[in-house]
């Protein structure tokens, strides 16, 4: 009879288990070794942060902010906020610890769960897993294509091939403003809801982020950011486009992008993958030149990514791919007998100190259901330990891909295997 718990994952959380954990460990952990080689330093940041550091920070009309957050008030009646995001955190932690006043650029990375309440579907997730990089204090066109290609490298380095790299540029202070009001004359213009004429009033961009087909149709001849572009903001983002194609990044102009944040400015980008269906997007960022001094700090630039751990792990599926080894050892202990398995205990803790992974049959089972529980580990090869093996000095090393096992002094055993396994 099967027992079932009384209890489940929250609505819209994913848990990872062996062996398929396998595979998102190895995604994170990739993702996060390609901003390692660009001399990103690791970031650990608080899982809540006070509330209006996301109302200011990410920006009162997004949707994140007016629908998606977990907002609490702890037992101090302090309103906090599960973190809906990365940046604005990190920014916090830059201008708290001083950062930015030090060598710039200050560029940092992480990893790990951010929340949001959304409708679960394949893709999209209340609890998402994310990796995401942040470059702050320089503006150059150099390090926006920096960015870019860290995550470009992270992906094509977890053998995905089959996304695109889109992008555009919203502009600054020396065109933003006109723009806005361009596009808002032309959005009030239009028959729209009464929450979109609002939205339109309040943050016009926000409104060619409708997904609806019927404001998408409404649209279609809104003026567009990238037509309107200072000398300033255009010179910026052809140079970022040469930084690109001299790096062999390939990429799309979509000059319809609108990110879901308010921060971004000039370059913005987005990494898409059409195998996900409506939730192609599997990372994403840009500028924000004016976040930092928004949120009490110093006058400065930065540049930043988030990418999507859970959906790069559907990516990858999608394409028929896989990307880790679940197997959960390299070397499976099989003893016979109490004396036996006092000593592979200890071999154990040897092989692990040389840097193996191993794992033994506990409970006393016998030969023939350890064995069973080796192949299952995943492990390239067995040690079987009898009496008469120590009182030889040696131990059964058996491969189990073919199956085939031979005798090897208790001694050696430790260098046969570091050479087997290489």
């Amino acid at each position: 009879m099967t027992k079932t718990s009384s209890f489940s994952a929250p609505k819209g959380v994913p848990d990872y288990l062996p062996p398929a954990s396998a595979e998102f460990v190895a995604v994170r952990d990739g993702l996060v070794g390609a901003a390692r080689l660009a001399g990103y330093g690791h970031v650990e940041l608080p899982i809540f942060e006070d509330t209006g550091l996301f109302a200011r920070g990410v920006g009162e009309s997004t949707d994140v902010v007016s629908k998606e957050m977990y907002t609490f008030a702890d037992r101090g009646e302090r309103s906090v906020t599960l973190r809906p995001e990365g940046t604005a955190g990190v920014m916090r932690a830059v201008i708290e610890h001083g950062l930015d006043r030090g060598q710039l650029p200050v560029k940092l990375c992480y990893a790990g769960p951010f929340f949001r309440y959304e409708q679960p579907q394949a893709g999209r997730y209340r609890q998402l897993q994310q990796v995401g990089v942040e470059a702050i204090g320089v503006d150059d066109p150099a390090l926006d294509a920096e960015v870019i290609a860290v995550a470009d490298a992270g992906f094509r380095g977890l053998g995905l091939t089959g996304f695109r790299l889109e992008l555009t540029s919203l502009g600054d202070d020396t065109c933003r403003p006109q723009y806005r009001e361009l596009l808002q004359e032309f959005l009030l213009g239009l028959p729209l809801d009464e929450e979109t004429t609002r939205r339109a009033r309040l943050n016009p961009l926000r409104v060619l982020d409708d997904k609806r087909p019927e404001v998408r149709e409404l649209t279609a001849n809104a003026p567009l950011m990238l037509d309107h572009l200072s000398e300033s903001a255009k010179a910026h983002f052809e140079q970022v486009l040469g930084h690109l194609d001299a790096l062999g990044v390939p990429y799309v102009v979509n000059p319809r992008m609108v990110r879901g944040l308010d921060y971004y400015t000039k370059t913005t980008f987005e990494f898409v993958h059409d195998g996900l269906g409506a939730q192609s997007g599997i990372g994403g960022g840009g500028r924000y030149d004016g976040l930092m001094a928004q949120l009490g700090g110093l006058e400065l630039s930065g540049i930043g990514f988030g990418l999507g751990v859970d959906r790069t792990v559907l990516a990858l599926r999608a394409e028929g791919k896989e990307a880790g080894n679940p197997a959960r050892c390299d070397v499976y202990g099989v003893p016979l007998g109490d004396a036996a398995k006092q000593r592979l205990v200890v071999l154990a803790g040897e092989l692990r100190a040389a840097g193996i992974r191993v794992d033994l049959a506990y409970g006393g089972r016998g030969v023939k259901s350890a064995m069973k529980a080796a192949d299952r580990s995943g492990a390239r090869f067995a040690l079987v330990l009898g009496d008469r093996d120590l009182a030889d000095g040696t131990i059964g090393v058996k491969n189990l891909a073919d199956g085939e096992q031979r005798q090897v002094p208790l001694a050696e055993v430790a260098g046969v295997l570091r050479d087997q396994l290489g």
